[in-house]
């Protein structure tokens, strides 16, 4: 089987894009890292194949993005799409945030993270 988790060839881009992280970015991962939400370990800037998903939870398959300015026209949500059916086919979940919940309803945000991650945990037992 292929590795298609944090391939190798991946790795500048993840490591670029953590570097390059959005103030909603930085805003989140200070409310995932040490886990913080319900014991759960939350990886930023993880690669699934050529995708790289802002924050993976690889024990429960959750993945959450951020969706800033530049996937709001026609053909990135159209890409969005076409690129989380695809990791949806691989049984992962997935969260969607816009930059302006992160940044101004972050208790909501941390409130739906949550929910998620109970059912998902429920699942496996």
């Amino acid at each position: 089987m292929t590795k298609i988790y944090n391939k190798p060839s991946q790795k500048q881009k993840r490591r670029q894009l953590r570097k390059n992280m959005t103030k909603a970015g930085v805003t989140l991962l200070s409310e995932l890292k040490n886990k913080k939400i319900l014991g759960q370990r939350f990886l930023r800037q993880y690669s699934i194949g050529t995708y790289v998903l802002d924050f993976y939870n690889p024990a429960i398959k959750l993945a959450i993005e951020i969706d800033g300015p530049t996937h709001l026209s026609d053909e990135e949500i159209k890409y969005d799409k076409e690129r989380q059916n695809k990791i949806e086919n691989l049984n992962i979940q997935f969260l969607r945030f816009t930059n302006p919940e992160i940044l101004h309803d972050m208790y909501n945000v941390i409130e739906k993270i949550k929910y998620k991650v109970r059912e998902l945990l429920n699942k496996e037992t």
